[in-house]
């Protein structure tokens, strides 16, 4: 978790982005990152903030959020290339049971990441891999759209809007 104690002793990281301003709500967000070494600009000068996550950014972040552990196992997917930057981080993540892929043998790294999954992947990297309780859910009917979530999506998906990670409208 971070603090805004935390935050006042990183360094102004976002400042090397020439579209990072410092009055950007996102601003502290950026430099937390950078910092912590979890997200890398898309460019040496450019953190382009309002680009899309993908399912490979995501996992990249969580793997280095654990300091890069050795990847034991091999690659599952047809579609994760070895020795990319995100190969290492997507073999983690399968071997650990914090992702699954699209089908039997693709992950689709490249593309756009769903509320849903991202509500699965961090619920299986909290309590499968953490080791942390998951076990709080919140009514979904709060959601106009809460009838669309996927069955594989339903508590995942209660369980990060418990926790503040989703929220509805």
């Amino acid at each position: 978790k971070c603090d805004v104690k935390e935050l006042s002793k990183l360094d102004d990281s976002s400042k090397r982005y020439s579209d990072v301003f410092s009055d950007a709500w996102y601003k502290n967000a950026v430099d937390y990152v950078s910092t912590k070494g979890l997200m890398n600009g898309m460019s040496a000068d450019t953190f382009m903030p309002d680009t899309t996550m993908t399912r490979a950014m995501l996992v990249t972040v969580l793997y280095r959020m654990e300091g890069t552990p050795k990847v034991e196992g091999g690659n599952p997917f047809d579609d994760v290339k070895g020795g990319e930057w995100d190969s290492g981080a997507i073999t983690w993540a399968a071997a650990n049971g914090i992702v699954n892929g699209t089908s039997a043998n693709s992950f689709a790294p490249m593309d756009e990441i769903t509320r849903e999954q991202m509500a699965a992947i961090l619920y299986r990297y909290a309590g499968e891999y953490k080791k942390y309780d998951v076990s709080a859910r919140a009514d979904l009917t709060s959601f106009p759209d809460y009838k669309e979530v996927s069955d594989y999506a339903k508590d995942a998906f209660a369980w990060a809007s418990s926790e503040g990670l989703v929220n509805g409208s």
